[in-house]
C-alpha cells in the first residue's frame, strides 16, 4: 500500500473515530487506530470499551459498517 492511500485510510478511519468518540467518551470508553495492515485496520479499546458486554455492538456493528461504508477496500476491523 503506497503512503497517500494509507492517509487516506487513516485520514477517514479518525473521522469515524471523531464522531462516535462523544457517545464512548461518555461512557468511560473510546478507541484509537493502531495499524493498517493491507485491507484491514486495528484499532485498540481504551478505557469502558475494553471488556464491556456491548463494545460488540458498538464497534462490530456501527463503527465497522461506517468504516466499511467510507472505504470500501477495508475488508476487516479488528480491534485489540
Amino acid at each position: 500500500m503506497n503512503d497517500a492511500k494509507a492517509e487516506k485510510i487513516r485520514k477517514e478511519v479518525e473521522a469515524v473515530l471523531a464522531e462516535v468518540r462523544p457517545s464512548l467518551e461518555e461512557h468511560g470508553g473510546g478507541a484509537e487506530l493502531v495499524a493498517i495492515e493491507g485491507n484491514k485496520v486495528v484499532l485498540e479499546l481504551k478505557g469502558a470499551c475494553h471488556g464491556c458486554a456491548l463494545s460488540s455492538f458498538t464497534f462490530g456493528v456501527m463503527v465497522d459498517d461506517m468504516i466499511k461504508e467510507r472505504l470500501p477496500e477495508i475488508e476487516e476491523v479488528e480491534y485489540e
